[in-house]
This record gives structure tokens, C-alpha cells and sequence, in this order.
């Protein structure tokens, strides 16, 4: 949520009771005040009575907006994470830690930066921000990627799909024919080269990329995949049927993968939705990309026990 000194706002923070609190709380800080931690909440049997329609819990983080190096990689579309000292003696205080490891900023004292840079570094890569206690860690990235070997008709699909949840699509096949930006005008670039020619344009695999392999062609497939795991890439699948899985866990077992990078390799591809065209097969398979992005099965919510969305430390 956003509020000026006009008292417009823009946003929103929970959509109910706390609204006005944290509205109160933001013309304070813009009057001087210092940042502030607002904890807000209603129980389930009071909600209706105030017209929401369940209870619930939230900690909104009050400050003044002053826009700088965090804020300039965020819009360049780089990599950082912004730490922020919630509660203390130095409320507000902040460290920022970019993707090289580069620091700026401080939370107080030497051993606090060094633990808190270490965390940092660590959440560079899960591309989602997290509360750890008194300090809350802000994490800005680019889109994440999708790395698609194999320009089939599959593969359009999916770039189609992935663009449209959020996802940077790639698709590299060495076959010029089928690898042309024509077929694929949603991928954010197609590339005609051997995977190693492939990943080396694309600047590498890190791990926050996920690469999927769709060719059913072993000297492409096998090419790609003995590349991609052993590389740090958040998630790897191959389309195929078991059969085909087994046939192909052999061969790379025989060009000297081991057991521990085979089990990163999700085969067959995509999650069970009953999938029979092209589109469907697609989502089914980005639908699996995401749930491993994000830690989760895939299975379905009804299902399941506990609470649909993670609740912060």
C-alpha cells in the first residue's frame, strides 16, 4: 500500500480491518516518525460481525518510500536482497546484498551484517521475500527462466503459457528448420545450437532456472541432460515414456552420470492432468515447472490438510 501527504492511497495491505490503522500509522511517519511494526488481527468469530469474511493475522512494516540501489536493480531487472531491521534498537536500519556479493548499508554491527549477508545470499535465489525473526529479507530478481530444449510443436505451447504466468521462455533446438523465432513467437529467444552452444549464449544455468527437454530425439535429449544435471538448475524434466525413462537413465548412467544427479531429473514430464492435446500437455508441464519452483507436489488442493499458503516465521 501506498499513501502520500494528500492521504491518497494506492493498494491495499489485508483488505479489511487493518486498512485504516496502517493508513493512520503511514501519515505519522510522513510527519517524522519513526518506522513502525503494526500487528494487526481478528479471530475467525469476529469477522463476519465487521464484514469480512474470515479472520486472520498480518504484520504490515511502516516506512517512508526513499527509492535507491535496491529500487534501481529492481527496475534494470537484476538480482538483490534488501534487509530490513523490523524490531530493536534500530528499527528501519538496512543492508543490501547484491548478486556478486557486493554490500551496502548496515544493520548495526559487524557479526549481525556478516549472518544476515549470509541469509541474503542464500535468498537471492528463491526469488520471494521472508521474515527470519527482527529482520525481514526483500527479495528482487528477473522473471524466472524456462530453459525448452526441443523446438516441437509442444514447445510453442508452452512458451505461450509460461509467458503468460510470468516465466522468460527460451527454446533451443540444433535443428535450424524447427528452431526459427517464426514458430516460437512467444519465447524470449530461439536458439538453432547444441545445448553447450545454447546454454553458453544464454549466459549459463543458474539456479534459479528450470530446463525441460520435449526432442524423444536420445542424441539431443542425452546431450542437453548430461549438461543440465550437473549444473545448479532449480529443476530438470524430460519428456518420455517410462519405458523411454529407463532406456535413457542407462544410457547416462553408461556416459558416467551417478545415481544423485539422475534423481534430480523429473521423467516423465508434467503432472498427471489426463493432458491429450498440445496445450493441455503444456500446462501440465509448466504446471510441474511451478509447483517445483515453489517447493510443492502438485497434487491437488481439496485433497490436502493444513493451510493453503505458507505463513512466514
Amino acid at each position: 500500500m501506498a499513501v502520500n501527504e494528500r492521504g491518497e492511497i494506492a493498494g491495499a495491505v489485508s483488505g479489511g480491518c487493518g486498512e485504516g490503522a496502517v493508513v493512520e500509522i503511514a501519515d505519522m511517519v510522513m510527519r517524522g516518525a519513526p518506522p513502525r511494526l503494526q500487528h494487526c488481527g481478528i479471530a475467525d468469530d469476529e469477522a463476519w460481525d465487521v464484514g469480512l469474511p474470515c479472520g486472520g493475522e498480518i504484520d504490515v512494516w511502516v516506512q517512508a518510500y526513499a527509492p535507491g540501489r535496491f529500487e534501481e536493480i529492481a527496475r534494470s531487472g537484476g538480482r538483490a536482497t534488501e534487509v530490513t531491521t523490523l524490531e530493536g534498537s534500530s528499527p528501519g536500519s538496512k543492508l543490501l546484498v547484491e548478486a556478486d556479493g557486493a554490500r551496502s548499508g548496515s544493520l548495526g554491527a559487524p557479526e549481525i551484517n556478516d549472518e544476515a549477508a549470509r541469509v541474503a545470499s542464500e535468498l537471492l535465489w528463491s526469488e520471494r521475500p521472508e521474515r527470519r525473526g527482527a529482520l525481514f529479507y526483500d527479495v528482487t530478481a528477473p522473471n524466472p527462466r524456462l530453459i525448452i530444449f526441443g523446438a516441437v510443436d509442444v514447445a510453442a505451447s508452452l512458451c505461450t503459457l509460461a509467458g503468460a504466468a510470468g516465466w522468460r521462455p527460451f527454446v533451443a533446438d540444433p535443428r535450424a528448420r524447427f528452431a526459427t523465432a517464426a514458430r516460437f513467437p512467444d519465447a524470449e529467444e530461439v536458439i538453432a545450437g547444441w545445448p553447450d552452444e545454447a546454454f553458453t549464449r544464454l549466459g549459463g544455468i543458474d539456479p534459479a532456472t528450470s530446463i525441460v527437454v520435449l526432442t524423444h530425439d536420445p542424441k539431443l535429449d542425452d546431450a542437453a541432460l548430461k549438461i543440465a544435471l550437473r549444473s545448479p538448475a532449480r529443476f530438470i524434466g524430460a519428456m518420455g515414456s517410462r519405458r523411454a525413462q529407463a532406456a535413457r537413465r542407462e544410457r547416462l548412467l553408461a556416459a558416467g552420470l551417478g545415481d544423485e544427479e539422475l534423481a534430480r531429473l523429473s521423467a516423465p514430464l508434467g503432472l498427471d492432468l489426463g493432458a491429450v492435446s498440445g496445450e493441455e500437455t503444456a500446462l501440465s508441464i509448466l504446471a510441474e515447472v511451478v509447483a517445483a519452483r515453489h517447493g510443492h507436489e502438485g497434487g491437488r488442493l481439496a485433497a490436502a490438510s493444513g493451510r493453503i499458503h505458507e505463513v512466514p516465521a
